[in-house]
């Protein structure tokens, strides 16, 4: 039971209006179930095999998020179920998943993954190419994805202020793309186990938390979570 009360525990510390998406990668099909059975149904994933197989092999009303760096060559494994891919961050990805959801008679939606950490080494949009980009071939061309907001993370580091930076950046950015989708443009993931209280504050509505709520990660048993 230790999962479904450190789950409730997430919970509770959430306002009103801020989805939880309980990032679940690495971790058994057995310590989902116990979330699933605590009352939780959405769940965040890193790998598309690893999702594939967790999808086979639990019920089949969990709202799977892909949330890592995703390979165009790997959509169309989890085109047919995932409800939200969170790190669409170019404009060749954004057209596979809409021509994988069209040919699966689906529509998927997507949040615009931007850079805004200082690590190089992780993925995103520079916002300002993101904008010419929906300035000359807007997503709204792309009937089968409907794109909900944008997801970012911020820097690995202990220091606040530049953590708080990073996720005030991505609610600008939020704010200054939302006039060209409309309505339905309305979701700004950010904020993990270490920072989302921090997220919160500056106006996330969509948390990815793991380790809190499954504990800490064993990477060296990573390839038999889903057996």
């Amino acid at each position: 039971m230790e999962i479904a009360c450190q789950l409730s525990c997430v919970r509770a510390s959430l306002p009103a209006g801020v989805t939880l998406v309980a990032v679940s990668k690495t971790h058994p099909v057995e310590a989902i179930r116990e979330a699933y059975d605590a009352g939780h149904r959405i769940f965040g994933e890193s790998r598309p095999q690893e999702l594939c197989a967790k999808y086979e092999a639990l019920p089949d009303n969990i709202e799977w998020h892909m949330i890592g760096h995703l390979q165009t060559n790997k959509v169309r494994s989890i085109a047919p179920f995932v409800r939200m891919i969170q790190s669409v961050d170019s404009a060749r990805l954004a057209e596979t998943i809409q021509r994988e959801a069209a040919r699966c008679g689906r529509t998927i939606d997507i949040l615009l993954e931007i850079h805004v950490a200082q690590e190089e080494t992780k993925s995103g949009w520079d916002v300002g190419e993101l904008k010419r980009y929906l300035d000359s071939a807007p997503f709204r061309s792309m009937p089968n994805i409907r794109v909900r907001g944008v997801m970012g993370i911020a820097t690995n580091t202990d220091n606040e202020r530049d953590v708080r930076r990073d996720f005030e950046e991505l609610k600008r950015c939020f704010d200054l793309l939302r006039p060209y989708f409309g309505v339905y443009f309305d979701t700004l993931s950010m904020g993990m186990s270490h920072d989302y209280p921090l997220a919160v504050e500056c106006g996330s509505t969509m948390v990815r938390v793991g380790s809190l709520i499954f504990g800490e990660r064993d990477y060296a048993k990573k390839e038999e979570v889903v057996g």
